[in-house]
């Protein structure tokens, strides 16, 4: 008994490792069929991944790109603004430096009638003083023969005592040859002129006061030579204050030109230089508006890809589950229709009836069952521990029954609890990459309207701040604008009184200049013409060069009176036009201001508009990516342990059927041997 036994059991050794070493062809493509299952589900496991980064670098390309679309698009902005300022700066400039000009120009010619006026007045002041000082000379010639004469006891002396006047007195010295002619006439000409004015203030002295006098005739000589001493002084001090007066008037002329050239040069070197900020502006403008362009392209062809990688992704995903679902399907039917005729094929023998390898049936059974058993304890699975029920009920049955094959039934409840299995993870494999698919998807959608939001909150505080500065800005410049008026509407009041004023006393001016004038012409005139008069020929010079000294003070208070009203004119005509390029640019900003605060209001709401649209999308999109969550992430086991439980259930199964089936063979063998052994 204990040798049978033994043998048995070497037996069913023996077999085990030989159906170990020889599997048949259909086993050889069912386990080619579970690698090839095993691969696909590696593939598809490593293509998610693949893909995950994929949609990753999608995302934060398409966030960059579009981050550079934004900040080109304000640029862009930013530079036509500039350019739209540096072409109103350089028109501003442009008439700054044409009022310059002709600023300067003004200025020019008021120096050179200033000068000419000077040169007129320097002129008639030398001739003034030489005049006086020979009349001085002469005086004094007279009035120290006189007192020499009047030492001496003679018949000049005699003579000059009973002189009538003092014209005779002269003419007496004349004659005595002690003065010469011509200061005799000069003498009488100035006696005769100093008549005339003291005949026209308080009356002629009486002529009989000189009569017979000599030292009268001194006291009379001694006046006029203090009275011309007094004149020539005179005309000293005005020759000095219209010498100061013109080089005053020069300095703050060539000053101004000065200060208008400097002015003028800085203007020119800011209009340069508003050319070339303009111009760089320019080309900033063309390259940005380019790569603008570029981006914007780049975008498009970025999301044309990341859509068709989606796609592609999306239909590898699905053809893989498809070709789980007919590897399975493939299996299934193998292991369903083939099971008979590979018995029949690679059987080396056919199963009898003997009952005497029941007992190693019984065992392989029931190994198969305890494995079962032990693999449903071990991964807790419920259908497995049902299925071990059923199979030790099957063995049971199989045995009370006399079944010809107590393997089939147990190996069919195997076969169909691998497939169940098989499929379970084609089920699993393709709800994983459904859930990953649509988790990444959603968590994309959900941070890119998340960042759009955050996006559109700092845009819309940014154009808020910006309006409210603009806002600031335009009401500060309106300020200034109502100041400018003001100051325009004094200007222009003080310049009508300061015209009215000038009018009216240049007026005047004109009419005394033109009466001296008029008195010049008929004294020179009359004195150039009748030559019977020539003993008053020198009083008559006097006159005229009097009225000359006053001819040359009307022309240079006129002068000065132009002068005035021409700078006066140009101060205001300069201030105005100041005025009128500050009121325009000004203006200019301030429509340019509000146009931006404007813009920047609309941007503000449309950005709003915008912001609880995207709100809105958010919401739908946490709301869907709530329910996802809890279809794919809440669940107590992960799909990694379940693809890793599964395995071992599958591995546990075909172990079993494993077993099963080489006991089977074991036992052809067996009955073949002892069919053998029966017939010797």
């Amino acid at each position: 008994m204990k040798r049978t036994m033994l043998v048995s059991m070497l037996m069913l050794l023996s077999a085990a490792g030989a159906h170990a070493s020889l599997a048949t062809p259909i086993e050889k493509v069912i386990q080619m069929m579970s690698d090839l299952e095993t691969k696909i589900l590696k593939e598809g496991t490593d293509a998610q991944k693949v893909y995950d980064e994929f949609a990753e670098f999608c995302e934060d390309r398409s966030k960059n790109v579009g981050f550079e679309i934004k900040t080109g698009k304000a640029e862009v902005k930013e530079l036509e603004a500039a350019i739209e300022k540096e072409a109103a700066d350089s028109e501003s400039l442009s008439a700054k430096i044409e009022e310059l000009a002709s600023a300067i120009s003004v200025d020019e010619a008021d120096l050179k009638a200033a000068t000419e006026i000077r040169a007129k007045e320097a002129s008639a002041f030398a001739a003034e003083e030489k005049e006086l000082t020979e009349v001085i000379g002469t005086l004094e010639r007279a009035i120290g023969i006189l007192e020499k004469e009047m030492s001496k006891s003679g018949a000049s002396m005699a003579q000059l005592k009973s002189a009538g006047s003092v014209a005779q007195a002269l003419s007496i010295m004349v004659q005595a040859s002690s003065l010469q002619a011509a200061d005799a006439s000069k003498l009488t000409a100035l006696l005769q002129q100093s008549q005339q004015d003291e005949d026209g203030e308080m009356g002629a002295p009486a002529a009989a006061t000189y009569e017979g006098h000599s030292d009268g005739i001194i006291g009379t000589l001694q006046d006029l030579f203090e009275k011309a001493e007094a004149q020539l002084e005179e005309a000293r001090k005005t020759e000095t204050k219209s010498l100061q007066a013109y080089q005053m008037l020069a300095s703050s002329l060539k000053d101004e030109i000065k200060f208008q050239n400097a002015d003028m040069a800085k203007a020119k070197k800011d209009l340069a230089s508003s050319g070339e900020k303009k111009a760089t502006a320019e080309g900033d403008l063309s390259v940005t508006s380019k790569d603008l362009a570029e981006d914007i392209e780049t975008l498009s062809t970025l999301h044309h890809d990341c859509m068709k990688g989606a796609e592609d992704f999306e239909a590898e995903t699905k053809s893989r589950g498809e070709e789980l679902k007919a590897l399975a399907t493939a299996k299934k039917v193998v292991v369903e229709a083939t099971s008979g005729a590979a018995d029949q094929t690679y059987s080396l023998l056919q199963v009898s009836s003997s009952s005497k390898l029941s007992s190693g049936a019984d065992l392989a059974n029931f190994e198969a069952v305890r494995l079962v058993r032990d693999l449903a304890r071990k991964t807790k699975s419920a259908a497995l521990a049902q299925l071990a029920t059923r199979m030790a009920q099957a063995m049971r049955q199989a045995h009370a029954g006399g079944n010809r094959d107590p393997f089939a039934k147990i190996k069919g409840l195997i076969k169909d609890m691998i497939e169940k299995l098989l499929k379970e993870g084609e089920a699993d494999a393709t709800e994983k990459a459904f859930c990953d698919k649509e988790l990444a998807e959603t968590e994309a959608k959900k941070a890119d309207k998340e960042a759009t939001i955050e996006k559109l909150t700092t845009q819309m505080d940014s154009m808020t701040a910006k309006s409210a500065k603009l806002k600031e800005a335009v009401a500060e410049l309106e300020k200034e604008l109502a100041l400018l008026a003001k100051t325009q509407a004094e200007m222009d009041k003080v310049r009508a009184e300061e015209k009215a004023a000038y009018d009216t006393n240049s007026a005047e001016m004109k009419q005394g200049l033109e009466g001296i004038k008029m008195a010049l012409k008929v004294l020179s005139d009359y004195y150039s013409k009748d030559a019977a008069h020539g003993s008053a020929e020198g009083a008559g010079s006097g006159i005229i060069g009097m009225l000359e000294v006053v001819e040359s003070d009307f022309s240079k208070g006129l002068a000065e009176m132009v002068a005035t009203e021409e700078s006066a004119v140009s101060e205001y005509e300069k201030l105005t036009k100041e005025n009128e390029i500050s009121k325009a640019t000004k203006s200019q900003d301030v429509k340019y201001k509000v146009k931006e605060a404007k813009g920047l209001d609309k941007d503000t709401a449309d950005a709003g508009t915008d912001k609880s649209s995207v709100s809105e999308e958010l919401d739908a999109i946490l709301t869907y990516y709530k329910g996802i969550q809890d279809r794919c992430i809440a669940k107590p086991e992960s799909y990694s342990e379940i693809v890793k439980r599964r395995e071992a259930e599958i591995a546990g199964l075909k172990e079993a059927l494993s077993i099963l089936s080489e006991e089977a063979v074991l036992i052809q063998r067996t009955a073949k041997r002892t069919l053998r052994g029966t017939k010797h």
